[in-house]
């Protein structure tokens, strides 16, 4: 058998059900099935599994992973946010114009994510930050956790001296049972619409980090909240308020089962042009497009870009009132169970292009090939990014594309076509 896709000879049904069983054990989701092809999605815990030096595993040449094995330095919030952190100070020593700052200190380019210490390591910074403005609302969020679990809100110091050892101190207990947090300054002027706060659910996949080459998948999301938003303090404690995670919000009374709260981006860009205007929605598009390439170049230094492996992604982004997107955190493993019609629509489709990609022509994978594939099977994606495209185009591409100028890449659309104009830089 192959661990992610491969072709399978069943000698007998009783096989065929004793393997796939074994796989489900496994951790593997079987996503798609022909007469020769098995398709199968791995767990993060199987490919941590797969790639450790304990079990000895060797992938062959036609063999696909659909994680990379450190995975976890752009999914897990602490090292995301620490990756982050590390790119801009890098290209601050290296004279890099994206790293320029305003009066205020602020990055111009690379002001993505809002600011964030990892607990209990950088409790006593947090103290010092939170003290400039005591009014502030913040979130924390166990860096190890999905679907909204472990999350609540705070605006007092005193709300979270239960993780504090000594409150004369304002030190943490260091033990390593002790769990670790990011706490984040909340982004308490969300877009609103219909008075609801919402977040956009993206795929990007990557089949290769070195070159970074990423593809960006049109049919994304919109995940509303079932109650409509208030920055009171009184609400803090209400998720429905402030979470858009469908684990949470499904458990809502207002919660409506058959559109799941859920609007497509092509609805958004519409809302956003008719209220906002064409050249403003297509700005904020191209800056979502632009955090999520330079996220992937923060980690790709650091990212195992082992050759059997390719990764989709589900990034969160949050727009707040000014149109400025923020990025909230990736996912691993992105929901692909369905919670609507149009949903289940929406993730076969995903799969179905996700698989296209990584294994071309439904042909037998192999791992040593050039993963450029033509643009008749990209399907729903497009090409994001392509480093050595961009590499051809000149070091002061990426400055470019972010001051308005056009590189001249093939594929972009003319800004009076009335289509969605695709990112300059890329």
């Amino acid at each position: 058998f192959r661990i992610m896709a491969g072709k399978v000879k069943w000698v007998t049904d009783i096989e065929k059900s004793v393997l796939i069983n074994n796989f489900e054990k496994r951790g593997w989701i079987q996503v798609a099935e022909n007469e020769d092809w098995n398709f199968y999605w791995m767990s993060v815990q199987t490919i941590r599994n797969v790639f450790s030096v304990e079990t000895g595993y060797r992938l062959s040449d036609d063999q696909i992973v659909n994680h990379f094995p450190n995975h976890y330095e752009l999914t897990r919030k602490d090292l995301m946010v620490k990756n982050i952190k590390r790119y801009r100070k890098e290209l601050e020593k290296e004279g890099s114009p994206l790293a320029e700052k305003d009066e205020n200190g602020k990055y111009i380019y690379l002001d993505f994510v809002p600011v964030t210490f990892m607990l209990p390591a950088d409790y006593n910074l947090f103290v010092e930050e939170f003290r400039k403005n005591p009014s502030s609302t913040w979130i924390m969020k166990p860096c190890g956790k999905a679907q909204g679990k472990g999350i609540f809100l705070i605006n007092k110091l005193s709300q979270i001296k239960k993780w504090s050892r000594d409150s004369k101190t304002s030190s943490f207990v260091s033990q390593s049972s002790k769990e670790a947090y990011v706490i984040s300054l909340y982004i308490n002027n969300p877009l609103l619409i219909g008075g609801k706060k919402f977040d956009l659910r993206l795929y990007v996949l990557v089949s290769t980090y070195r070159p970074l080459r990423c593809y960006m998948y049109k049919l994304g999301f919109c995940r509303f909240c079932t109650v409509k938003y208030t920055p009171s303090t009184s609400e803090l404690d209400n998720m429905f308020v402030h979470l858009t995670n469908v684990a949470i919000q499904k458990h809502g009374d207002d919660y409506n089962h058959i559109h799941g709260g859920k609007w497509t981006v092509s609805n958004l860009r519409l809302y956003l042009e008719s209220t906002r205007g064409k050249e403003v929605t297509n700005k904020l598009f191209d800056e979502i497009h632009w955090i999520i390439v330079q996220s992937l170049k923060a980690v790709a230094p650091v990212m195992n870009n082992d050759k059997h492996c390719f990764e989709c992604y589900g990034y969160d982004i949050i727009i707040d009132d000014k149109l400025k997107p923020w990025l909230i955190e990736v996912n691993a493993s992105p929901s692909l169970t369905s919670s609507t019609a149009n949903d289940r629509i929406l993730k076969y489709n995903l799969i179905n292009d996700t698989l296209n990609i990584a294994v071309p022509n439904g042909e037998i994978p192999d791992c040593k090939w050039n993963k450029s594939p033509s643009k008749e099977v990209l399907g729903n994606y497009e090409v994001l990014y392509d480093e050595e495209m961009a590499q051809s185009d000149g070091p002061d591409r990426d400055l470019r594309g972010r001051s308005g100028q056009s590189s001249g890449v093939k594929g972009n659309r003319a800004r009076d076509s009335g289509k969605p104009l695709l990112t300059t830089w890329k």
